[in-house]
């Protein structure tokens, strides 16, 4: 009798494993494991102190005329399940470490040296950036989403969970950037998902996307989070290579900061309580004669801007920013090397009193927030007073800025591409206050100089080499004794794809 239970329960096994298995069309596996080297020097553009680094706290007896070098990497694997009725599934798990973080966890147990403590200004996410560094072996999940094709609707795609949100050319929405794990370069982050709801309606050549996303659920009180909410456009035309895009993007972020309540250890809000971000813009590119690209990008900010938790009044907000490209690929089947050049400008409207955030304050905010951004030129600037501090931090990279960039690239090898790419920024407007650490406006516009120069070497379909070399020269804008010295960043990375 006992053996034909087992029978019984094994024969239930191998039936419900059949049943599952009709039910799912195909499963595919793939991931990436990308390994990276740094060299850096004078990131916080003073060789007379110690580096600024965004995951130490204290650099106490580190000479900045010291390189500071190490290594990190990150492994993803990721599953793609296809299911009958046009459901699928996905699931990305992420591991990224720093090599040898796991030995200051150690001896943070042992009682010896502590580990040091992350810091950031991440103006990106508006979240804590980790806590204290060590858990170096954590498994991130990146992406888990489940999508519905012709739900209720043939034309409608149903998308819930973790998932990539990138629309257009990432000028607006792009990078989550809310978890940077423990990485001392968090800008190489491979997570840049968002815990999203997305719908999106294909009327080829039409497609229709709404988005809503939870950006940060907090402890202080019920309403204290931030929200994302969108609606994107966009139009493919039949000539030209041509596309448009239309779109509005409205941040919600009700967690502005608290201020203590008098005789009590809670914590609570005064004065205005919500920054309310609207985003209206649109994108268009076309190829007006044959191996010619143009691209052009506008958008308005408007709402309602607040500084601290208690301030009284609520700012009106308004500003704008600009993205326009041009790139040429005339050349490629004139010479072997199949050379590409281009051009951009990017602007973002500053606020002239950004440093001086007193409760008193009002007027119209003309500061540009950069939303959740996915699109970086540069190696070393665009990050600069995000998550590296410099002295003079009246030079945020994503707000108050004109950025120039020419770039070209050339491919001596079928396996080898050489990039190069010089930026010259300098300011939209002079702040008329101090800052917030007291350090007085020198009233110069130019920030700097970049060239970032980058060989990528393919050395299998599925390895690849590469190697950046970076250099900042900061201008007058930065005076000596706030540092004003040469950045440089050298970056080696070998990536594996399966």
């Amino acid at each position: 009798m006992k053996f034909l239970r087992i029978l019984c329960v094994v024969a239930l096994v191998f039936a419900v494993s059949a049943i599952a298995y009709a039910e799912t069309q195909s499963v595919k596996v793939s991931g990436d494991i990308t390994l990276q080297s740094f060299a850096r020097n004078n990131y916080d553009l003073n060789r007379d102190d110690a580096p600024s680094i965004a995951g130490a706290a204290s650099n106490t007896g580190v000479e900045s005329t010291s390189w500071c070098t190490f290594l990190q990497s990150q492994a993803e694997v990721q599953i793609d399940a296809d299911l009958t009725d046009n459901v699928s599934g996905v699931i990305r798990l992420v591991n990224q470490r720093v090599w040898g973080d796991g030995m200051y966890r150690a001896q943070d147990h042992m009682g010896g040296t502590s580990p040091p403590v992350a810091r950031t200004t991440d103006v990106y996410a508006q979240a804590a950036y980790g806590n204290a560094r060590g858990q170096a072996f954590a498994v991130d999940v990146d992406l888990a989403y489940i999508e519905l094709k012709e739900f209720l609707y043939s034309p409608l795609t149903l998308r819930i969970g973790r998932q990539d949100l990138w629309f257009g050319r990432g000028f607006i929405i792009g990078n989550s950037l809310t978890n940077l794990g423990d990485l001392l370069a968090p800008e190489y982050t491979a997570i840049t998902s968002f815990d999203a709801i997305r719908a999106t309606l294909d009327y080829d050549p039409w497609t229709i996307d709404f988005v809503f996303a939870k950006m940060g659920e907090y402890e202080i009180q019920a309403d204290d989070d931030i929200n994302l909410w969108g609606a994107n456009v966009g139009y493919v035309f039949d000539e030209y290579n041509a596309e448009a895009e239309a779109y509005w993007w409205f941040k919600n972020d009700r967690n502005v900061g608290t201020t203590a309540t008098a005789g009590s250890t809670l914590s609570v809000r005064n004065g205005a309580d919500s920054n309310d971000i609207h985003t209206v813009g649109g994108r268009g590119s076309f190829d007006p004669i044959e191996d010619w690209t143009i691209a052009v990008e506008g958008a308005y900010q408007f709402g309602e801007f607040v500084g601290i938790a208690n301030q009284i009044d609520r700012r009106r907000r308004s500003a704008w920013a600009i993205d326009a490209m041009i790139e040429c690929r005339y050349w490629q089947d004139d010479f072997a090397w199949r050379p590409v050049i281009g051009a951009e400008y990017i602007y973002y409207s500053g606020e002239q009193d950004m440093g001086n955030r007193n409760i008193s304050q009002n007027g119209t905010y003309n500061g540009w927030d950069p939303m959740y951004r996915g699109k970086f030129d540069t190696a070393i600037r665009e990050f600069q007073n995000v998550f590296y501090g410099t002295g003079m931090v009246s030079s945020p990279a994503y707000t108050n800025q004109h950025q120039v960039i020419a770039r070209g690239s050339v491919e001596p090898t079928d396996s080898l591409t050489c990039e190069a790419s010089y930026a010259h920024f300098w300011l939209d407007d002079i702040w008329a206050s101090e800052s917030t650490m007291g350090i007085p406006e020198n009233g110069k516009r130019d920030i700097g100089d970049e060239v970032d120069l980058k060989v990528t070497w393919d050395y299998t379909e599925d390895v690849q080499f590469s190697m950046l070399a970076a250099f900042f020269w900061p201008s007058d804008h930065f005076s000596s004794g706030q540092g004003n010295d040469t950045a440089t960043d050298l970056v080696g990375t070998v990536k594996l794809s399966f």
